[in-house]
């Protein structure tokens, strides 16, 4: 619709067509994992929030974060980096080795923890069939320099492209470790808490999306974890099958969750709109 505001992102954006996609759930979760790897970072977490006991309101929390980010309004959006900037000043967390305490708003940390979800963005969506060309794949790091800024990020100081992200893993590889921390988020991805009733479920659908989120890691990450990593090609054709099953579901039930942003986004800006990855090089 003419005069509708198109938000941070828009539909000409490489990040608009992606975020729609069901696989981001798997590369999410993804994330979580390879996030867990950077202690300082993942120490934050568990020492400021009820992670354990309300893990699914919190993956809703951060899937409603990027749908905000990525299809509402240009002020939806800021309105939610303000209110996460905001949370983060106040919470700092304790180094148990040497007693120092850190905000959790240091730049290194929120660059770690932005690196991480969008290399695992990309090469799930990637890996299980969106083939995006290399001049899109840099389109997409660019266009994140955005939400670098929303959580407190100077877009300058994090990579605008595949080199640049390359360069960063290369450059904080040492810092990585499977401490305590990593090694509880391990186990609770593995094994969330649930509901009795809803137990069998979770061992038979839970925990394959989990292992196949996990089996995508870089083999540095296996390495650190401790287990040996599968062969890349056996994972790459799970991630495509996965692909092809959850792209069957009818993407007005997807779209459902984060709470119908991309709904909310058609209806702003008309039909058009629609988010697919079949628009990406047009």
């Amino acid at each position: 619709m003419t005069g509708a505001d198109p938000g941070l992102f828009g539909p000409s954006s490489v990040t608009w067509q992606l975020h729609g996609d069901p696989m981001m759930w798997v590369a999410g979760i993804r994330a979580l994992y390879l996030q867990a790897l950077h202690p300082r970072a993942v120490r934050g977490v568990l020492q400021n929030s009820d992670f354990r006991r309300d893990a699914w309101g919190r993956l809703l929390r951060t899937a409603d974060f990027v749908g905000t980010t990525t299809y509402g309004t240009t002020e939806a959006a800021e309105r939610a980096g303000a209110r996460v900037r905001k949370i983060h000043s106040m919470l700092t967390a304790t180094d148990p080795d040497t007693g120092e305490r850190y905000g959790v708003d240091e730049p290194g940390l929120l660059r770690w923890v932005h690196c991480a979800e969008i290399d695992s963005y990309l090469d799930v969506v990637n890996r299980s069939g969106i083939r995006l060309t290399g001049a899109e794949a840099d389109r997409y790091i660019a266009e994140h320099r955005q939400s670098a800024r929303l959580v407190g990020l100077d877009p300058r100081a994090v990579p605008g492209d595949r080199a640049a992200l390359a360069a960063y893993f290369e450059e904080v590889r040492p810092h990585l470790a499977a401490g305590t921390e990593a090694r509880e988020v391990d186990d609770f991805l593995l094994r969330p808490p649930t509901h009795p009733i809803l137990v069998p479920a979770r061992e038979v659908l839970w925990r394959r999306v989990a292992q196949l989120a996990y089996a995508s890691l870089p083999p540095y990450a296996h390495e650190l974890y401790g287990r040996p990593a599968p062969e890349p090609a056996t994972v790459t054709r799970q991630l495509r099958l996965t692909g092809l099953l959850l792209r069957r579901i009818p993407a007005h039930l997807r779209w459902q969750l984060p709470p119908k942003h991309i709904l909310r986004a058609m209806a702003r800006l008309g039909p058009d709109a629609r988010p697919a990855p079949y628009k990406l090089g047009r």
